[in-house]
């Protein structure tokens, strides 16, 4: 197959990297890229949300399969653009995405569907969401409804940080159309997982389990962010996979059937497991990053030989082969990240983490300068991964990668991991 990758983060570096491993694959093409997936892939310099565009390439190059990796050109329907020219995508249609696209959609899904999730109220102004505030109790969280690139969800504590909240939404107008709506939830206390099938339509295959950590500081301190690293396997309590498909995952799929919006590719579920059981804090609409970095890296099967099944509705399989390892990742961002960040500052020691027989590194946020340095150009910059017998191993040679890499302001979380191996006894 030829192949195509819409997207330019490390998400979409490590899709290229696992369909460079998949037999059914010939060529792989992404668009816009980065310098790290143009070491792997032909790059096509054509913007994620110039959906004519990037149709035009598709066909031009024969491309038997396009695999979309951001959500927005997925909200924009970049899905139903490809299947009104008869050429096959990996991911849903718009009306599909909605799940992801709309916050107030997602959680009205739910409700409607008896899928377990905490309980919620719409606001679309200053007065209706600190009355909505005042109906669940602090503390709360406050999403924007549209799209926000993972930055859109605030969590106020106590008085002072709901006033500040609400100037964000309402003052500040931070998300823009985003915001325009707000979702009040109750804040739900327990640890965050990300749950993610391969959906055809009507049946589904899991992906590996992995843990995420999207505050910006140790401890989960800080802000919320895009992700600042994960691992692969996540730690489970025996039975709550199956739990989870049953509750959440089979319900979604078929709601989503009876709904007329048939669900094709990757479903994304973000769980909060509390002490009544899992509940779902947010759906996406393709891979999650970093979770993929993590993931990917342990698939043994022919990804794009899969990703074809799902397409074209025929997912055969009933489950994926992984390598029996774990993987850890740690994202790297700039100065400043996640709020303005600090451009061009020069990279170096990539090739010399890759010598490490199991790193590897997923490029994000960069960019050639004028000399043709690496430099970064971006809030996440980097994804370094590392592989073990077992969680422990792998969170140590993912920091090993780390260390050889440098560049001014470089930031990152240092205990990815640490609660997971703790509940493990440190193994």
């Amino acid at each position: 197959m030829r192949t195509l990758v819409i997207g330019s983060g490390a998400r979409e570096h490590a899709i290229v990297h696992a369909l460079r491993r998949s037999p059914s694959v010939r060529e792989i093409y992404a668009a816009p890229g980065n310098p790290g997936i143009a070491e792997a892939a032909d790059v096509l310099p054509i913007s994620v949300d110039d959906l004519p565009s990037l149709a035009e390439a598709a066909a031009d190059l024969r491309i038997d399969l396009t695999v979309v990796g951001p959500e927005l050109p997925l909200a924009l329907g970049i899905g139903d653009t490809f299947a009104g020219r008869g050429m096959r995508l990996f991911g849903p249609t718009s009306h599909a995405a909605q799940l992801e696209a709309s916050k107030v959609f997602a959680k009205e899904f739910c409700l409607r569907n008896d899928i377990p999730t905490g309980r919620a109220r719409v606001a679309r102004s200053r007065d209706e969401a600190a009355a909505a505030v005042r109906e669940i109790g602090l503390p709360a969280v406050l999403k924007a409804d549209g799209l926000a690139g993972g930055k859109g969800v605030l969590i106020a504590s106590d008085q002072e940080a709901l006033d500040e909240a609400l100037a964000v939404f309402y003052e500040e107008r931070r998300f823009g159309e985003a915001g325009e709506k707000v979702l009040v939830e109750e804040f739900l206390e327990g640890e965050e997982l990300s749950f993610m099938v391969i959906s055809d339509g009507r049946r589904f295959v899991p992906l590996a389990t992995s843990h995420d950590y999207k505050r910006a500081l140790d401890g989960d301190q800080g802000p919320n962010t895009g992700g600042m690293g994960s691992h692969s396997p996540a730690v489970l309590a025996s039975g709550l996979g199956r739990e989870i498909i049953e509750s959440v995952v089979r319900p979604t799929i078929a709601g989503m059937e009876a709904e007329g919006r048939t669900y094709r590719g990757v479903l994304y579920v973000g769980l909060m497991l509390t002490a009544e059981g899992p509940r779902v804090l947010e759906f996406n609409c393709r891979l999650g990053d970093p979770e993929a970095q993590s993931i990917l890296l342990r698939l043994e099967d022919d990804f794009g030989l899969a990703l074809k099944e799902a397409a074209d509705g025929n997912l055969s399989r009933g489950a994926f082969s992984w390598r029996r390892e774990a993987v850890a990742c740690v994202v790297l961002a700039a100065h400043g990240y996640p709020g303005k960040v600090r451009r061009g500052d020069v990279i170096t020691g990539i090739d010399d983490a890759l010598t490490m027989p199991r790193v590897t590194v997923y490029q994000a946020g960069t960019a050639r300068d004028d000399q043709g340095r690496l430099v970064t150009a971006g809030g996440r910059v980097l994804s370094v991964c590392g592989r073990g017998a077992n969680l422990a191993d792998a969170v140590s040679t993912a920091y090993a990668g780390v260390e050889r890499i440098h560049f001014e302001g470089k930031t990152y979380r240092t205990d990815i991991g640490a609660d997971s191996l703790a509940r493990l006894g440190g193994s």
